[in-house]
């Protein structure tokens, strides 16, 4: 064989090598769809009743590494922006005071952020976000448990569509929440992210 071809053999051996673990990788991107998914919670009530309110505005991005499985430490990452004073409890003067400086002090604080890694995968799909939630100028890790994870070919749109449902709890004092506790209001609040998002074209 020529030095000619040898060098050439051997340069394409080399790009193969680099290339693979790219290929490998298959990190897809995705933009959340904000016409399905809401944050919600749900907190006491003085120990008399649970009070559930969700947010109407959210917006954000994920990534997802398809060549994750079981055992992976990571696999992708979620950005999540919420738009605080789209709180919604299904009651207007409820809405009103949980804007107000007692509460997310929305014209302090507009917005709340979770940004979290995708973790804990069993065939193929994530179990836990592993992150941190920034609420009220209060930035604190916080991991959810995955529940629901799912792709699927949307029918319609002719793309691939994911989605989760993940939970987790937070002590709203952490964050500098902390009205009603003088009264007796338990302090931990439960957390629902129900997220789709539709793949990046």
């Amino acid at each position: 064989m020529s030095t000619s071809r040898i060098a050439s053999s051997a340069a394409l051996v080399i790009l193969l090598a680099c290339a693979a673990p790219a290929a490998m990788a298959a990190t897809e991107h995705y933009t959340i769809d904000p016409e399905h998914t809401f944050p919600s919670f749900e907190a006491d009530h003085m120990g008399i009743s649970i009070w559930r309110g969700k947010f109407n505005t959210t917006r954000g991005t994920a990534t997802l590494d398809k060549a994750a499985d079981t055992g992976a430490v990571t696999g992708g990452m979620v950005d999540i922006t919420v738009d605080l004073a789209s709180v919604d409890f299904g009651h207007d003067k409820l809405n009103e005071h949980a804007q107000g400086p007692d509460l997310f002090d929305v014209a302090e604080y507009p917005q709340a952020t979770y940004r979290g890694t995708l973790a804990g995968f069993e065939n193929g799909r994530p179990t836990r976000l592993v992150g941190e939630l920034t609420l009220h100028g209060v930035t604190r890790p916080v991991e959810l448990d995955i529940t629901l994870f799912n792709c699927i070919p949307h029918p319609m749109l002719k793309r691939e569509q994911c989605g989760a449902d993940a939970i987790g709890t937070i002590e709203r004092d952490d964050f500098g929440i902390d009205a009603g506790k003088e009264y007796g209001f338990d302090m931990t609040v439960t957390l629902r992210i129900q997220i789709e998002a539709l793949h990046d074209a």
